[in-house]
């Protein structure tokens, strides 16, 4: 049996990111770096086996982060406007 049929799947446009790392700033660090990528909950700390540690995150990838959403609010070009005259 799947260890995780049981478990129930987050919303549309959520994912639940599970991270084991050695230590609990390692698994920090990682999750700091999605959370500059996604807009996300508080996250939770467990005891890994092994001693390290498990960090579990729900993020929102439908809504980006801030700084994330800045970029791609400049990417992309102005509506209703047309090529330069010199491209096709």
């Amino acid at each position: 049996m799947d260890r995780n049929a049981s478990e129930a799947l987050p919303p549309p446009g959520h994912a639940e990111v599970r991270i084991v790392a050695a230590t609990p700033d390692a698994a920090r660090m990682v999750a700091d770096v999605l959370r500059h990528c996604f807009a996300g909950g508080e996250q939770r700390s467990y005891p890994a086996p092994g001693g390290g540690t498990r960090l579990h995150l729900t993020v929102d990838t439908a809504q980006p982060a801030e700084p994330a959403r800045s970029w791609l609010a400049t990417s992309r070009p102005p509506s209703g406007t047309k090529p330069h005259s010199e491209e096709p």
